[in-house]
């Protein structure tokens, strides 16, 4: 399993738009994101700058993100949200989002049988 964590930020003047639209989620995108092998994805806000999370569970994650950024109703979905969105100056060779670094992950406990 791959973690991807990636920033970018929201145009206030589009803010509204933007928190709409995510209230209810397309079923053909979170299908596609489903096909795409990505779990558990969240978008946070903190002032105008979005914050998302997710999982990747898939074997193959260039071709799946491929996948996804061909998909008919992800790219409708894009035209709406793209607007409302600003990328980072840095963000490199990403598509609109800046993909982030981890530096430190919390794994799971390790059980201790030595009670």
């Amino acid at each position: 399993m791959k973690r991807v964590a990636q920033t970018i930020r929201l145009r206030p003047e589009h803010r509204q738009e933007y928190l709409t639209l995510h209230s209810a989620v397309w079923p053909g995108v979170e299908a596609a994101l489903h096909r795409s092998n990505i779990r558990n994805y969240s978008i946070y806000l903190h002032g105008d700058a979005l914050f998302a999370y997710f999982e990747y569970h898939g074997d193959d994650f260039e071709t799946d993100m491929a996948t996804l950024e061909a998909d008919p109703e992800t790219q409708r979905w894009w035209q709406l949200t793209d607007p409302c969105q600003e990328p980072w100056p840095d963000r490199g060779d990403s598509r609109q989002w800046t993909e982030l670094t981890e530096i430190w992950h919390l794994g799971q406990p390790v059980d201790d049988d030595t009670d």
